[in-house]
């Protein structure tokens, strides 16, 4: 073989070498990032699926430590692979020459690798109890993360409560945390130490213990040391990944925990009984229908209801009473998003239950108090959506601030009460039977909310609506068809104020503005 033979197939091995190592790194990294959309798609796919209480008793933290943190530590196990995978198969071919070489040593090295098992295991489990007691720590991490952002407007008020979150709350959840992950890849690090240890003493036995002074000898002891030190690297690659490998287990079975406490409502449309969509809500019965909150840990609860309800096509109806009553609860449960637990719903005569429940939940748009605006209007029929954003937004006076466009608000940045009528904005667009507003006008200026109570509402009942209507403004009881007063969690009155307001606070303006609602839906 002539030397240009040499150098022609050497080059040819080494640009297969970097090219297979340039085209695995590619690989695993795309599977990375391919494992963890398909992750996050899963778990909020699953979290959606989910029966609403529950996803309030999870809470954000736990989800959004599962939507992040969980899920990116579980896809960097997958750019690891190549280097375990590339390194198991070289220590795997040292140990099989070991055997072809000497049966005794090949023996010996098998019992150093039990041995080392055994003590890395113990250290194992050490290390793994802190970290997942850091990954415990961290959900609350997540919580004070939440308030910096969620509170800032009160901190920036509050130099005090500033310092106090920041030095000593959040302080010390991130001590805490730190503290934990220090000790458990601390163990990690003890756990590989003890590994390399009884690699050298392996060697160290091998080379003085087991081969004498004889040139043969010498020459076999040589041959097992340069094995054994070629052996080193891939070892210590292999301890190295193992932590990672665990932080991704554990993380996993923080996902798994979080989706056993967010089963899937399952549905079998083949059995469900159908419910008439197309002609809207004519009447809506709610009977003997009670919910009972009950904690997850402790089972200590209390109950809402039971409810004798009745709601029909173009009926405007007022919910009332003081705070805790339970309005915001029978809200919820009259939408679907709580399922009760006793008693039936009856649409149009239909009873509602899990084989029909989401058909049902179609009937209802709702702004509730802790409401979420959407960018987008999704959900909305796409026809002309812009211009009727559009002809929306200048009606509620927000053309100055806001347009719409792509099926899209142009802007969220805007106050409360501008971002409520947002939301009515999308509501109305969605045209759906059954309208729910939880204290909607609060944060409304006077302008705006006499013309919610005097224009707006009785728009939505000629259009045939029924609209509830969740309120502590008593002056505007006397519009509704029937005003609902609940305490403590019961229906106190059912009925029609007739007080009327008094003359000097019965309007804002001297002329009430046009009606809203009208041309959506033309």
């Amino acid at each position: 073989m002539t030397h240009s033979t040499i150098l022609i197939e050497f080059a040819l091995a080494a640009m297969t070498a970097v090219a297979g190592r340039t085209a695995s790194g590619v690989l695993f990294h795309r599977l990375s990032q391919g494992v963890l959309a398909k992750l996050r798609l899963h778990i909020a796919a699953h979290i959606l699926a989910a029966d609403y209480r529950d996803i309030e008793e999870t809470g954000a933290a736990k989800i959004n430590s599962a939507l992040t943190d969980d899920s990116n530590q579980i896809s960097v196990l997958f750019v690891s692979l190549p280097a375990v995978l590339t390194n198991m198969v070289i220590v795997a071919g040292c140990l099989a020459y070991l055997a072809f070489l000497s049966w005794p040593i090949f023996l010996l090295a098998l019992t150093a690798i039990a041995i080392g098992a055994f003590g890395y295991h113990g250290l194992h489990l050490r290390a793994l109890k802190e970290l997942r007691a850091a990954s415990e720590s961290q959900v609350r991490l997540f919580d004070h993360f939440g308030a910096i952002v969620e509170g800032a407007k009160e901190l920036k008020l509050n130099a005090a409560k500033r310092g106090i979150l920041v030095n000593d709350l959040l302080g010390r959840a991130v001590s805490d945390v730190r503290r934990k992950r220090v000790a458990g890849l601390s163990w990690f690090c003890l756990s590989g130490g003890f590994g390399s240890f009884l690699i050298f003493a392996f060697i160290g036995v091998v080379l003085f213990a087991l081969t004498g002074d004889a040139p043969e000898q010498i020459g076999i002891a040589t041959s097992f040391t340069l094995l054994f030190l070629y052996m080193v690297t891939p070892l210590e690659v292999l301890l190295n990944n193992i932590p990672q490998i665990n932080l991704a287990r554990i993380a996993a079975q923080r996902v798994e925990q979080l989706l056993s406490l967010l089963p899937v409502v399952h549905t079998d449309a083949a059995a469900r009984t159908p419910i008439d969509y197309e002609n809207g809500v004519q009447t809506l019965v709610l009977r003997d229908v009670a919910y009972a909150y009950r904690d997850r840990d402790s089972g200590e609860g209390f109950t809402v209801g039971p409810f004798d309800l009745s709601f029909a096509r173009g009926e405007l109806v007022f919910l009332v009473g003081g705070n805790g009553s339970g309005k915001t609860t029978l809200a919820k449960i009259l939408t679907g998003l709580y399922v009760p637990t006793k008693g039936d719903i009856l649409v149009n005569g239909v009873p509602v239950d899990h084989r029909n429940r989401e058909d049902y939940r179609r009937f209802f748009a709702a702004i509730f108090f802790d409401f979420y605006l959407f960018e987008s209007l999704i959900g909305v029929d796409g026809r002309n959506v812009d211009e009727r954003g559009n002809r929306l937004v200048e009606q509620f006076d927000l053309q100055q601030k806001v347009f719409v466009s792509a099926g899209a608000f142009s802007t969220r940045s805007l106050s409360q009460g501008q971002r409520k009528r947002l939301a009515l904005i999308a509501m109305l667009l969605e045209d759906r039977p059954f309208l729910v507003f939880d204290e909607w006008a609060a944060d409304q200026d006077p302008l705006h909310r006499d013309v919610f109570y005097r224009e707006i509402l009785p728009d939505l009942k000629r259009l045939g609506k029924i609209v509830l209507v969740i309120s502590h403004d008593d002056r505007y009881f006397h519009l509704a068809d029937r005003v609902l007063k609940m305490r403590d969690g019961r229906i106190e009155a059912d009925g029609v104020d007739r007080r009327g307001p008094e003359s000097s606070a019965a309007t804002v303006s001297g002329e009430l503005r046009r009606p809203v609602a009208e041309p959506v839906f033309d």
